[in-house]
């Protein structure tokens, strides 16, 4: 809770709240609103929504098609395939009968470049500690 104002100073109990509740929105705005690319990481942790998007690499397919192999309910994978949206890794079909859900490979890419970026240090830094032992023995 922020501090009071000195004595003087007449602030309601109810602004005191109101500045909380800012904070407090700041707060979850930094968690729910995650960095681009860790709400793309967050998105593939789970199984199902990975299992949606193994299957749209085959190609472009509706909710309906996409729900069937899984036993959950059609609202219950939509709701995946909003978090896999919101993540930026699949796109909607603007013809509103069918809506086609395609993957967006420009986003994978993002994340192997992420990953090569990782896989290079770490092999580097492998490298020269490989290089140093020979040099020591």
């Amino acid at each position: 809770m922020p501090e009071r104002p000195p004595s003087g100073n007449k602030t309601s109990k109810h602004t005191l709240r109101r500045s909380v509740d800012t904070i407090n929105q700041k707060v979850y705005l930094r968690i729910a609103m995650p960095d681009v690319l860790s709400a793309k990481f967050m998105a593939l942790a789970d199984p199902t929504r990975r299992a949606i998007m193994r299957r749209l690499m085959r190609g472009d397919a509706s909710l309906t098609e996409l729900a069937q192999p899984f036993d959950m309910s059609v609202p219950a994978i939509a709701k995946h395939l909003r978090m896999l949206e919101r993540a930026g890794l699949i796109a909607r079909g603007k013809r509103s009968s069918a809506r086609p859900i395609r993957m967006n490979g420009k986003a994978l890419s993002q994340m192997t470049d992420w990953i090569d970026d990782c896989r290079s240090y770490w092999e580097a830094s492998f490298d020269r500690m490989a290089k140093a032992l020979d040099e020591h023995e």
